[in-house]
């Protein structure tokens, strides 16, 4: 079925890809269903694993958590998420998701706009920034985590 006639997404036809970060479960976006504008997959963090900070130059974002716990950062700001919380991150604001606790992290990333201008598409999304300062030492003091790569 061409992605463009699609409105419904059942798990069976859920796009399954790793990333260095999380292994993915793409529900929507326009290789998926015919959204235009938005974007959710449904990640799967393990225990000890995270997506340093980062940042989408162009793109909004909401994490939603459903299962585990979030050490979410939005800019130098920390909180822990819960199932059933969300943190925000406006477009171009560097942010980063860490799970230094036993249990897997599952959680929503819904970002928007799905598709970008040809002229913005260029830039690296996302681009990572976590040998940068601040950011390199933001974290100092607090339980490693590690990528998938």
């Amino acid at each position: 079925m061409n992605p463009k006639d699609r409105h419904f997404v059942q798990i069976a036809d859920a796009l399954r890809e790793p990333s260095p970060w999380t292994t993915n479960e793409w529900l929507c976006r326009p290789d998926v269903v015919g959204a235009e504008k938005l974007l959710l997959v449904r990640a799967n963090m393990d225990p000890l694993h995270c997506h340093p900070f980062h940042i989408h130059p162009h793109r909004e974002e909401i994490i939603y958590v459903i299962s585990g716990l979030a050490e979410q950062w939005v800019g130098n700001e920390c909180r822990v998420l819960s199932a059933g919380e969300v943190a925000h991150i406006p477009a171009g604001m560097v942010h980063a998701t860490y799970n230094p606790h036993n249990e897997p992290l599952v959680f929503l990333a819904i970002l928007s706009p799905a598709k970008l201008p040809d002229d913005l598409a260029v830039a690296p999304d996302p681009s990572d920034v976590s040998t940068q300062e601040p950011w390199a030492s933001l974290r100092k003091g607090l339980p490693e985590c590690k990528a998938l790569v």
